[in-house]
């Protein structure tokens, strides 16, 4: 089963619809009984970094979320805001972040010549696929991926990179390392790409 975190911030059932379409058994909730038991994880998120994480302690699930995804090794997949969350820390705010993997989210910064380019990062844009994955198996090169965001995550370790995308400069669209996955684009918002890459991911 998987599980679609709960914690007041997301486009939720959004999310669950579209592993319904490609006929996988999710449950959107924040009940740390059924956490506990879940095979997959999903952490979804809009809105800003301090918020995320106040949201995040007030409900409980700090604990456990390190439980499944540090100890247990659990698969999860960040979206958005959920991603950054994932990171150390994000200039958005003054809380720590979850800090499982080792990248910082910053904000968009242009020079004068770029001064065209707006903030939020908002709309379709192309992913460049920089290591072998299947979680983009029948998805056409240069795939197209809808994007709502003013931060960006910066991966220290530039191994964990799986796709950039530019946007004035190029910046890390998603990472994976080990049983954790992070996307700064919105699958659930992003038609057929997005349909095909959440079933690679709900079955690799």
């Amino acid at each position: 089963m998987i599980i679609i975190i709960d914690y007041g911030i997301g486009n939720l059932a959004s999310i669950d619809n579209m592993f319904k379409k490609v006929g996988v058994a999710a449950k959107i909730s924040c009940d740390q009984s059924l956490i506990n038991k879940a095979d997959k994880l999903v952490l979804p998120g809009v809105g800003a970094f301090d918020h995320g994480m106040d949201n995040l302690r007030n409900s409980g699930l700090i604990a456990i979320l390190n439980e499944k995804v540090i100890n247990q090794k659990v698969p999860i997949l960040g979206i958005c805001l959920g991603m950054q969350l994932m990171t150390l820390k994000s200039e958005e705010g003054v809380l720590p972040g979850l800090g499982w993997i080792d990248a910082e989210t910053v904000r968009f910064k242009f020079d004068h010549h770029q001064s065209n380019l707006k903030i939020p990062h908002m709309g379709w844009n192309t992913l460049n696929i920089r290591k072998d994955t299947n979680l983009f198996n029948g998805i056409e090169q240069e795939p197209r991926f809808y994007f709502v965001h003013s931060y960006h995550v910066v991966c220290k370790d530039e191994v964990a990179t799986l796709t950039k995308t530019k946007h004035g400069h190029e910046f890390v669209s998603s990472f994976t390392k080990n049983n954790m996955t992070g996307v700064q684009f919105h699958p659930e918002k992003s038609h057929k790409y997005g349909i095909n890459f959440l079933r690679n991911w709900a079955f690799s």
